[in-house]
């Protein structure tokens, strides 16, 4: 059997919480493979009111757009959707600050899964089991990550996705030889963007790098810990210390422009780049309107691992009495139902949460997409680097670290030991004040805080 096609996935069988994670992340591959989800029919109708949904995730424009014009459209009654900005502390900042006062607007929460761990952490959401055992289709892994470890509900996953690579087929015939484009390395990576500016003249490898790029989690989920082995404990080993030196040297051959670049399937559209790095929602317009033209492949390994980040979106209620909760409840139930589950897929390019009677039809770009993402997570040496999980507001400056690390060593040509050590210390003192475990994948620290090496 296809592993693309399998939602069986061994679903019932007994797992400890980064277990979970690791099956879950399979989930949205194997469903959007498939094709769009076949809609749901439609029960009998009535007006939940206005219906206030704050996002932390989906904050750019043309998210936005989708959601209020196509995804919400249908739900019965209004939804007054508020998005925070991208790359800020908001969606944490004002749900903590309705709490304190007691009183809000804000009927459901829709953010990542390292969110609600925060929110949970600080009573912050309700239990939501009532709403989830309504919901038949979820699986039951992704139903258990949404209790934090506790047998309460405390999120309804909504939907999920990763970070794959895309190039041009144009650029294939300058892989280094004996090269599998579904098991690169790091170095082949190097070796393949320096051929194509030997090749073409130009530096024509990109990455996201602007300020509403997601260059930053290149760092924590694919570079650092596929050179190092983790995240947060590691980031400031003789490994890292090698990562952040490939990363200066790879950048020589990175096309000037990167710097630009918030969204890599504008420029692989454009031609202006060959070869690319992006979060699967970012390159899917370009995969579906050049699929000819384009590949999606999974990210390289590293001396470590072929680490990789799974991202996991999910959907709860403020602990204070929400204006609307008949309204809140209503609103996550429909959009956990396969039509907005679908809409979600075809607009948002993020993997649904839950499972269903699959169409076979399916975009060029979605389905090289979910091809590339189950190879990727089916690779024998594929190791799971979550998203930042409870350090609450902390999350801004997490990224700010790993954003200065690469402007001081990549960029302005530091020597790298002398950043990650004034960085690691920056770094180390976010978990002095949260307080927050290790996470995958570095080793569990149980009950005390992460340290940096």
């Amino acid at each position: 059997m296809d592993d693309v096609n399998d939602t069986s996935g061994g679903w019932g069988e007994p797992l400890d919480r980064r277990a979970l994670l690791e099956k879950a992340a399979l989930t949205g591959g194997a469903l959007a493979a498939g094709g769009l989800l076949a809609g749901s029919a439609t029960a009998g109708r009535e007006d939940f009111g206005t219906v206030t949904a704050f996002f932390g995730q989906y904050g750019t424009i043309s998210e936005q757009d989708a959601l209020r014009r196509t995804i919400l459209r249908n739900f019965d009654g209004k939804v007054d959707a508020v998005f925070a900005p991208l790359g800020t502390n908001t969606f944490v900042d004002r749900t903590r600050a309705e709490a304190k006062a007691g009183k809000g607007n804000i009927d459901v929460l829709i953010g990542l899964h390292g969110d609600f761990v925060t929110f949970q952490n600080e009573g912050l959401v309700r239990d939501v089991s009532d709403v989830a055992s309504q919901i038949k289709t979820l699986p039951e892994p992704l139903l258990k990550i949404g209790k934090l470890g506790t047998t309460k509900q405390y999120f309804v996953p909504h939907s999920q996705a990763t970070y794959i690579m895309v190039a041009n087929k144009d650029v294939l015939k300058y892989m280094p030889a004996g090269a599998d484009i579904n098991a690169l390395t790091y170095g082949q990576l190097f070796q393949w963007a320096k051929t194509i500016r030997q090749r073409t003249g130009q530096n024509r490898f990109g990455m996201p790098a602007s300020a509403t790029g997601l260059i930053h989690r290149f760092f924590q989920g694919f570079l650092v810990p596929s050179f190092s082995g983790g995240m947060v404990s590691t980031f400031r080993t003789k490994e890292a210390v090698q990562g952040w030196e490939y990363m200066r040297q790879l950048w020589k051959y990175t096309h000037p422009q990167s710097a630009t670049y918030g969204f890599m399937q504008d420029p692989l559209l454009s031609e202006e780049v060959l070869l690319a790095w992006d979060h699967v929602a970012r390159l899917n317009r370009g995969l579906d309107q050049r699929p000819d033209d384009l590949v999606a492949f999974p990210v390289p390994r590293g001396p470590k691992s072929r680490s990789y980040m799974p991202v996991i979106v999910g959907m709860g209620i403020p602990s204070q009495a929400p204006p609307n909760l008949a309204g809140a409840k209503a609103l996550i139930k429909y959009l956990t139902g396969l039509s907005a589950q679908a809409q979600t897929l075809s607009l948002l390019g993020f993997f649904p949460a839950v499972r269903g009677r699959l169409s076979k039809r399916l975009s060029p770009g979605l389905l090289a997409e979910a091809a590339a993402v189950a190879k990727q997570q089916a690779a024998k040496d594929a190791v799971q680097a979550l998203l930042p999980v409870g350090i609450g507001a902390e999350g801004g400056n997490f990224n700010k670290i790993y954003r200065d690390t690469f402007n001081r060593i990549v960029l302005n040509g530091e020597r790298p030991q002398t950043v990650l050590k004034q960085q690691g210390d920056l770094l180390d003192e976010i978990f002095v004040k949260t307080n927050a475990p290790c996470w995958a994948p570095d080793p569990p620290s149980g009950k005390t805080r992460c340290k940096v090496k």
